[in-house]
Formats: C-alpha cells, sequence, structure tokens
C-alpha cells in the first residue's frame, strides 16, 4: 500500500469518502497507518506530534500528506483535541503551528485544509456544498456523550446560515463496539442519557459503539446524507493506529477536508 513519489518516498495511502468527493471545489480523505517515515509503534504514517514519535518525522509525514492532497503544509489547521465540546471557527491567526485547542473546527476559508486525528474515536467530515463550509469533528465516547456533533452542527448554522438537511457527513475509521469494551459506570451513562441501544452485553461485558450514538444524533436532526466507513481501527489495527488494540502507545491517522 506504499505509493512512490519521484523522490523516493512514499506518501500516505488514503480511503477517499466517495460522497464528498462528487463536489469538484472539495478534497477529503481519510489515511491509514501506511506511506509514511515514523519508525515502530509509529509505524509508519503517523500524523501526531504530542505521542513520542520523532517531531522530524512528523513533519515528513505531514509534508508527504500535504503533496499527496496538493495543499501548503502551512495552511493546514489541526487540533489539540482535549475530548471537549469546544468548537473553534478558522481565522486568519491560526496556522500549522498554532493549533488551537478543541474537538471541532469551523470554516468557509477556500485552500485552508482542517484536520481532525484519532485512533479509536471517530473523526468526522462536513460539507455544506450549499454555503459551501466544511467542518471536522473528533468524537470520542465523551464528545459523543457531551453532544460535540450537533454542538457543530449548530454553530454551521447560526456561523455561516448552513441548513442541516444540505449537510454531508462522513463518520471515519474508528474502534466499534465489537472492540470497546467499557465499565458498567460509562454503561450507566449512556443507559441515562438515553443511548442504552449503542451498547451490547456479552456475559459479563459491555461494549460500547459510538458511531451508534452519533447516528442516533444525526437522526433527530433530520440529516440523511451520511457515511460511514466501516473500519474497525482495533480489529483492522494492521491498517490504523487503535488506541486500545496497541496499548496506547500508537500513533494518529488523520481526516482532512478542503474547500478549492
Amino acid at each position: 500500500m506504499f505509493i512512490e513519489t519521484e523522490h523516493g518516498l512514499s506518501k500516505p495511502t488514503h480511503i477517499k469518502p466517495m460522497q464528498l468527493l462528487t463536489h469538484p471545489n472539495v478534497k477529503a480523505c481519510f489515511t491509514t497507518r501506511h506511506g509514511g517515515v515514523s519508525t515502530a509503534p509509529y509505524y509508519s504514517a503517523n500524523l501526531a506530534f504530542h505521542v513520542g514519535d520523532n517531531p522530524n518525522d512528523v513533519l515528513q509525514n505531514h509534508d508527504l500528506l500535504a503533496h499527496a492532497l496538493g495543499y501548503d503544509r502551512q495552511s493546514l489547521i489541526h487540533m489539540r483535541q482535549i475530548h471537549s465540546d469546544r468548537i473553534v471557527i478558522v481565522n486568519e491567526k491560526l496556522t500549522f503551528d498554532t493549533p488551537p485547542e478543541c474537538d471541532a473546527l469551523i470554516t468557509n476559508r477556500p485552500n485552508t485544509p482542517l484536520m481532525v486525528m484519532s485512533a479509536d474515536c471517530t473523526g468526522i467530515l462536513i460539507y455544506d456544498p450549499i454555503q459551501k463550509v466544511i467542518a471536522v469533528v473528533h468524537a470520542g465516547r465523551a464528545g459523543a456523550l457531551n453532544h460535540i456533533l450537533p454542538k457543530t452542527i449548530r454553530k454551521m448554522e447560526e456561523a455561516f446560515g448552513s441548513l442541516s438537511k444540505n449537510l454531508q457527513i462522513v463518520l471515519g475509521p474508528s474502534i466499534h463496539g465489537c472492540c470497546y469494551e467499557i465499565n458498567k459506570t460509562i454503561a450507566s451513562e449512556c443507559e441515562e442519557k438515553g443511548y442504552g441501544s449503542a451498547l451490547r452485553k456479552e456475559n459479563k461485558k459491555v461494549f460500547l459503539d459510538v458511531n451508534t450514538i452519533l447516528l442516533e444524533q444525526l437522526k433527530a436532526l433530520l440529516i440523511k446524507n451520511v457515511e460511514v466507513l466501516k473500519h474497525c481501527t482495533s480489529c483492522q489495527c494492521d491498517e490504523y493506529f487503535s488506541y486500545r488494540a496497541e496499548a496506547q502507545h500508537t500513533g494518529r491517522l488523520a481526516g482532512v477536508i478542503i474547500l478549492g
């Protein structure tokens, strides 16, 4: 799954959300763990600086991805993700070197790539083809239960006049209910918040499917244009980074979306 460039270096391979790519003025993808230069346990296309990887390798991985998608690395806005419900509207002060502390980004600025990173949590890409607005959302269990996704959609409505019915949304690779075992306290919290349908009980174990929560939230907003990439990062940790499957010591994949 490596692609050679003219410099002899491999670039990250991508999963392309086909729903978004039907629009000529937007580019979008989710990366796999392949095609970068990082060494184990970050092998090989790790895009996160905070996990202990060599910063020069991470920068090179970013440069490879930027080259593959045709953007300037310094124009990319990523986040210091904190499992919150904080949403930032991108302005001219933000750069690659000044990532905001939040879990969602929104912009209508052309040629300003937005990135969400994950290693089991659900990375989400949002596109409004009418108002020409994009967003990325980081939704793990905490974010999903704190309604980070519907709050981001409401912010798009308030700030840019987006209508939820027009939004096109992609849920990226994440840990699924087959692998995400939780304790009784978390299970009770999910049930108390009305998301018992996201739980699966097997003997004395309880498993959570975060995407079920997210899809219920989107259904409540009457959003129908949703694409789910059905790749479990834990089951397929040979293809994706998985915080749980790799004992918390691993890299991060990314979802990227860009307005042309």
